[in-house]
């Protein structure tokens, strides 16, 4: 398992490949803000470990398995966006934490919540309870209606059930 810092350039590196079709040391400090030595540092190292093909003064493009870990991480990253951003945290807030979850998040719990944002992100392009949610976190009021109620048991009511 790549470490944070690798997965954050080769997140970076796919970024910029996917425009330019190789990424060079400035394009990755410019993103990144680290200096133009730890970056090429950073090229190399992943060179060695097999995640990119680098070119002294060429820059470095990602061989299929800096591909594969690339697309997973921006994958986790627009999927906890996705989900934060959903909660209604602001986007430079949500893509912060995206950036910290990423690397940690159990893949049982990223699969839970990527099917939780493609079942949101599929229906209404505001559900009811997703308003619901809101009113409560801005007032701390939570909203009761016919269509949405639960029984005190706290099953969801079944159209056409018996209400029992």
């Amino acid at each position: 398992m790549p470490s944070e810092s690798v997965e954050d350039y080769l997140e970076a590196i796919y970024r910029v490949q996917r425009t330019k079709g190789y990424a060079r040391t400035t394009d990755i400090r410019k993103q990144m803000g680290h200096s133009a030595a730890s970056v090429t540092e950073m090229f190399q190292k992943l060179d060695r470990s097999g995640y990119v093909n680098y070119e002294k003064y060429g820059g470095v493009t990602l061989t299929p398995e800096g591909l594969r870990i690339a697309i997973q991480i921006t994958t986790r990253h627009r999927t906890l966006l996705d989900f934060l951003e959903i909660l209604g945290i602001p986007s430079d807030i949500a893509s912060e934490d995206a950036c910290r979850i990423e690397h940690t998040v159990h893949p049982e719990t990223m699969e839970r919540l990527t099917s939780f944002v493609e079942f949101v992100q599929s229906g209404p392009d505001i559900p009811r309870w997703l308003d619901h949610f809101r009113e409560f976190r801005e007032t701390g009021r939570v909203v009761n209606c016919s269509e949405c109620e639960t029984h005190r048991s706290g099953r969801p009511r079944v159209p056409g059930g018996t209400g029992e």
